[in-house]
């Protein structure tokens, strides 16, 4: 009787070679600033990236202090994204002290950020119907198809960490602004990967499609809401939000959750809430909720929800960018919103 010993071996074998053509191709190791970028490099990048973020779910990129390890996983990575516009100032110098010598995505290369005269208050701007998806086509891109990108050398900024400057950067807020976060993404992923280039640009593409029908839902859901509607939250993170889909924020805190406001600007802040059209209050997740509760306090306005801002939750619908959207908008929408409301001030040409 013939021995099934080499039988066993030459399957043995049959498997060891195998092993190497199905573990051929290593993911691209992809490390961002924070939460949202990771869930958006996930979904560009697909199975063909590992992703990981310096600032996790529920964390604070404007508090974050960065540890000596991250300079060795910023070393150790093909690819480092982040948002720029001096949101996270310590990512900067952070590159600078590694040695990390690959490609870098800055997310917002392309965005025209609305300037914050008063980081306090954002405004109910009029002029919406002209923030529209097409209005990329004056940085080069197309709606749909992004395929040629400029990839423009980042100037570095040395500022302090919790020091935005005059401008908001939390430009993910608008999903059309959030378009060009897709497209760089893109283009650095195709850059670092060369290879996947063409599954890179499916999945992008069917990202932005997904982008562009919530943009849709989120424009019905504000538009039931009546435009003289003052919001007050934490701090002030949603002036792209805003600008895009016409919205009057107010903010307990500026540009960073480190600012703390003074007894005279709650003073201030009360007083506007009382001649102004607020109905509710929110929590945001970034920012402790005693403030807010002292103003619901002395108000008698209610505590209508928790908004989601500059990172994602660690579950449930908020713990993806589309899903954190989609959770602000029907918030705002079930507390704000007036049955029957059709307010054409929110309306916006696509």
């Amino acid at each position: 009787m013939r021995s099934p010993i080499p039988a066993i071996h030459a399957l043995g074998l049959a498997a060891l070679f195998a092993l190497p053509a199905a573990h051929a191709e290593e993911r691209v190791q992809v490390l961002t600033s924070f939460s949202i970028l990771a869930d958006m490099v996930k979904n560009v990048g697909g199975e063909h990236v590992e992703v990981s973020a310096l600032v996790g779910p529920d964390s604070d990129a404007h508090m974050y202090s960065p540890r000596p390890t991250d300079a060795r996983a910023l070393a150790e990575a093909d690819l480092v994204i982040f948002n720029g516009m001096q949101f996270e100032g310590w990512m900067e110098r952070l590159v600078a002290a590694s040695d990390y010598a690959g490609p870098l995505v800055v997310t917002t290369e392309g965005v025209e950020a609305p300037a914050n005269a008063d980081p306090q208050d954002h405004g109910h701007h009029d002029e919406h119907g002209e923030h529209d998806h097409a209005d990329h086509d004056e940085h080069g891109h197309d709606k749909h198809d992004h395929e040629e990108h400029d990839h423009a050398d980042h100037d570095a900024h040395d500022h302090d960490a919790h020091d935005h400057g005059d401008q908001d950067p939390h430009a993910w807020q608008d999903l059309a602004a959030g378009e060009h976060y897709v497209t760089n993404i893109r283009e650095g992923l195709i850059e670092a990967d060369p290879d996947n280039a063409d599954a890179y640009r499916a999945n992008a593409r069917r990202y932005l499609n997904e982008i562009e029908a919530l943009d849709d839902e989120i424009r019905t859901l504000i538009g039931e809401i009546p435009a003289a509607t003052s919001v007050i939250t934490g701090h002030a993170s949603f002036g792209h939000f805003a600008h895009a889909y016409g919205l009057r924020f107010l903010s307990l805190q500026g540009l960073s959750t480190s600012a703390e406001p003074s007894a005279a600007d709650m003073a201030d802040l009360i007083e506007v809430i009382r001649s102004q059209d607020v109905r509710a209050l929110f929590h945001e997740n970034m920012t402790g909720p005693a403030l807010i509760e002292q103003l619901a306090e002395e108000t008698g306005l209610p505590v209508a929800g928790t908004l989601y801002a500059d990172a994602l939750a660690s579950e449930g619908e908020a713990s993806t960018w589309l899903g954190m959207m989609r959770h602000n908008a029907h918030t705002l929408h079930d507390a704000l919103a007036e049955p029957g409301h059709k307010d054409h001030d929110h309306d916006h040409d696509h």
